[in-house]
């Protein structure tokens, strides 16, 4: 409140009474000790990025142990697995339905059509649109994937008991 001014004069001016109630400002020392407290009370061990890192990373191995012999990375997995369940779809769409942004699907799409895998072709309703679909190799080896690749899931969770893992799954689903 400047010069004594009440607060009335404050409010019929537009301003909101509580604008008017002055606090008393942290000095640096108290700041600096709440810093601190703060600083003292964080655990990198206990924070959601590093674990859910963590897990990623499990997750990734037992990925890597699993798919080895089709030399296939978790992102070339995705695209094909959803092209199996979706059939053709344009290579954005592929992109949205495996959580990819544009450059990452379109690099693992041409990496998938290299290997012979995929087949491109310009939409025939929208040429701006790349169609994607599993050529008939991409369809055999997809399969052969998707016929062991429950037991990426089984080896990561395998720490938790069933009630653990059926939980866990839930809760990471609301966050994914």
């Amino acid at each position: 409140m400047a010069g004594g001014e009440p607060l009335a004069d404050n409010a019929a001016a537009g301003w909101h009474v509580m604008a008017a109630v002055r606090r008393p400002k942290p000095d640096a020392a108290s700041e600096a000790a709440v810093m601190d407290a703060r600083a003292s009370a964080y655990v990198l061990e206990e924070q959601v990025g590093f674990l859910l890192r963590r897990a990623q990373q499990r997750a990734t191995e037992q990925f890597n142990a699993v798919m080895a012999p089709f030399g296939i990375t978790p992102t070339q997995f995705a695209a094909l697995a959803k092209l199996d369940d979706v059939g053709a779809t344009s290579q954005n769409q592929l992109g949205r339905l495996t959580a990819m942004d544009p450059a990452t699907i379109f690099s693992v799409v041409g990496r998938l059509a290299r290997r012979g895998w995929v087949t491109l072709e310009p939409d025939p309703n929208d040429a701006r649109l790349v169609m994607v679909d599993l050529s008939e190799a991409g369809r055999i080896a997809v399969r052969r994937m998707k016929a062991v690749a429950a037991e990426v899931s089984r080896a990561t969770l395998a720490p938790l008991t069933t009630d653990e893992a059926r939980t866990f799954m839930a809760l990471i689903s609301k966050l994914a």
